[in-house]
């Protein structure tokens, strides 16, 4: 079941100051194997999951919850999802990977495939991607706004500084020994360490990458944080298995599959889309519709993707306690800091429970790199 028709205000602060009338990510850049883990999906589980493009919204539907509820404010992100949820039903797993772009399509065989997808959709959203063939025959998981600049990275700034073979290099990993000596030997030279402070400035980033409103509550430097985080995604874990980096690098995924692409996800997600929702409402006017409606309060897991990055330490305490209080004892809170730091304040201590024993160790293996912080909460 799905639909984008329950349009609410949106009364977020998020929504107040970002632009949220195109596809800003069209595929999600948050880990779904930390995730799945964080939240210990049981199969009577309802998750809330801020939708984005709907990557991770199936991975907790293939993990095995009663119910996903996929939110958005962007209608334009819902598109992404519902269509999604068409390939995943019309497509083969090889056939979905060649739509989204995951591995090299013709522009021709694109289409065609979409084609197939195109009785499955909404006449909204048939007319949201008709509108930009393009979008279609690119490969729909290179159609954002975020997408985009990582390809102006790859094509423009990473040739000034690393030729294909270097990067070929890199992404076939090795042990640990071998990829810290590959780092300071062959790839952190002072060009990358110029371009790259340069590229993932404050600015660039808010003219080129996210929206410049998501930058308010941001302190100090962007790039010097990012590339330390860079640094751990290319020594400490390996590049042979990390999506995000192989489609920043080469524009593709290739063997590299983020959780709900890969082939013995597949199937897992198609037998249980029925479960799966999509709804263009806030957090907020989802728990009241919720409450209004009777529902009675149960277990529900959460994933908050990284929206607090957007909002004031006020708000984001005045929404974990509407979590906290939509959920019974044992529900969990899962979200990402990028660049300013998020979490329960101490006025919530005696309803959520900081699980740092869980996130620790999981965020030293989150592939999405570019994150400072990963949150686990639970409620008391």
């Amino acid at each position: 079941m799905g639909t984008n028709s329950d349009r609410q205000p949106l009364t977020t602060e998020a929504a107040t100051r970002a632009d949220f009338s195109r596809i800003r990510y069209a595929q999600v850049w948050e880990d779904a194997d930390i995730l799945v883990e964080a939240l210990d999906i049981q199969p009577t589980d309802t998750v809330v999951s801020i939708s984005s493009a709907g990557d991770n919204a199936l991975a907790l539907l293939g993990a095995g919850a009663e119910r996903v509820v996929a939110l958005d404010l962007n209608p334009s992100q819902l598109a992404c999802l519902e269509l999604r949820v068409a390939a995943y039903r019309e497509l083969s797993h090889a056939e979905l990977l060649v739509l989204m772009g995951s591995r090299p399509g013709a522009v021709a065989e694109r289409a065609a495939l979409y084609a197939r997808c195109r009785g499955r959709l909404s006449s909204a959203v048939r007319a949201f991607w008709d509108g930009q063939p393009e979008s279609v025959t690119g490969g729909t998981g290179a159609a954002g706004k975020f997408e985009n600049y990582f390809r102006l990275f790859r094509t423009r700034v990473l040739p000034l500084v690393h030729g294909r073979t270097t990067v070929e290099a890199l992404l076939r990993g090795g042990s640990l020994s071998e990829r810290e000596r590959f780092y300071e030997e062959c790839w952190n030279n002072w060009r990358w360490r110029l371009l790259f402070k340069v590229f993932f400035s404050r600015f660039m980033m808010g003219r080129l990458g996210r929206d410049p409103a998501f930058f308010k509550y941001v302190k100090g430097s962007v790039a010097d944080r990012i590339l330390e985080r860079t640094r751990h995604a290319l020594v400490a874990l390996n590049p042979a298995e990390n999506p995000y980096l192989h489609w920043i690098l080469t524009g593709i995924h290739g063997e590299a599959l983020p959780w709900a692409l890969r082939e013995e996800n597949f199937e897992k997600i198609r037998s249980r889309l029925d479960r799966l929702e999509w709804h263009e409402l806030t957090l907020e006017a989802f728990l009241e519709r919720e409450t209004a409606a009777g529902a009675s309060k149960r277990v529900l897991k959460f994933n908050l993707s990284d929206i607090f990055e957007y909002m004031s330490e006020e708000n984001t305490a005045a929404i974990l306690a509407s979590l906290a209080q939509a959920s019974a004892p044992g529900g969990r809170l899962a979200y990402w800091n990028m660049l300013a730091p998020r979490r329960r304040p101490e006025s919530l201590a005696e309803r959520l429970r900081s699980r740092e024993d869980l996130a620790r160790p999981l965020f030293a293996q989150d592939k999405a790199f570019f994150y400072s912080a990963f949150v686990v909460e639970e409620v008391l």
